[in-house]
């Protein structure tokens, strides 16, 4: 699935439900892969011009990690040094969950 980039508002949870294909994560409940979409797709592209990132590097992940709280979670992506990206959804005790054994903070 192609997408346009957006200029409006961040992306809710729900909505992003409905858009995307996800695919649950082994073991980690409440979060999911974002499946159907370019891996060129930035997270700005995904959520919206308005959208609030935050950009880590933490030595636990071996990718730059870009976060985005969101009404119910966030969104975690992980920006790899060839350009692409690998997003997850996560709902709010999976996104707190994952920010915590990141040692990250928002």
């Amino acid at each position: 699935m192609s997408l346009s980039p957006v200029d409006r508002s961040p992306a809710s949870f729900d909505e992003l439900l409905r858009r995307f294909e996800l695919r649950p994560i082994r073991n980690c409940p409440g979060r999911f892969i974002v499946h159907n979409v370019t891996p060129e797709l930035t997270p700005r592209e995904l959520l919206g011009s308005e959208a609030e990132i935050h950009v880590f590097n933490v030595s636990s992940a071996r990718d730059a990690v870009l976060v985005v709280r969101l009404d119910r979670g966030g969104l975690i992506s992980y920006q790899r040094a060839d350009g692409t990206y690998l997003h997850t959804l996560n709902d709010d005790d999976g996104f707190e969950r994952k920010l915590r054994e990141l040692g990250v903070e928002i």
